[in-house]
């Protein structure tokens, strides 16, 4: 097998992603439910294909840490989605639920692939549930690429 590019720093820049699509969908499936200690182990890849008709879990955490690699405790289910519009998803997506944004994409948790994959969205605001924000079967779901970082941004300045 390769060698995995972005783990063994085979790449030229952190931000390979310059511009893409948004990857839309709808809710097919509410959820209540919390864990405090979840232990979900975040993949250490930024980005994940889906595709047209996949059905994957929608898991909020407000853990500032939270991203590719790491691992996420204290967590709440909003439900399911299936992908209307598939392409690229990627690490700092701006997440759209109903037209609001929740969050941002953290990463991705593969316990239950190939079945579907756990999307881990951080937030800034306290943990809800799909239930206890009034989702319902139909909501709309939209990954907006944030744009490229400056390199300004990228140097952390």
């Amino acid at each position: 097998m390769s060698p995995e590019p972005y783990t063994n720093g085979l790449l030229d820049t952190r931000y390979p992603c310059a511009d893409k699509s948004a990857v839309s969908g709808e809710l097919v499936c509410v959820l209540d439910a919390r864990a405090p200690q979840r232990g979900l182990e975040l993949s250490p890849f930024p980005s994940r294909a889906v595709l047209q008709h996949e059905i994957h879990e929608l898991i909020l955490t407000s853990e500032v840490e939270a991203g590719p690699g790491k691992t996420v405790n204290q967590i709440s289910y909003l439900g399911y989605f299936e992908v209307s519009q598939g392409g690229v998803l990627w690490a700092g997506d701006r997440v759209l639920i109903a037209g609001i944004e929740v969050g941002l994409l953290a990463g991705y948790d593969l316990t239950h692939f190939p079945n579907h994959m756990n999307l881990i969205i951080k937030t800034d605001h306290s943990l809800f549930t799909g239930f206890e924000a009034g989702y319902h079967p139909g909501v709309s779901i939209a990954f907006i690429f944030p744009g490229r970082p400056t390199q300004e941004e990228q140097n952390g300045k």
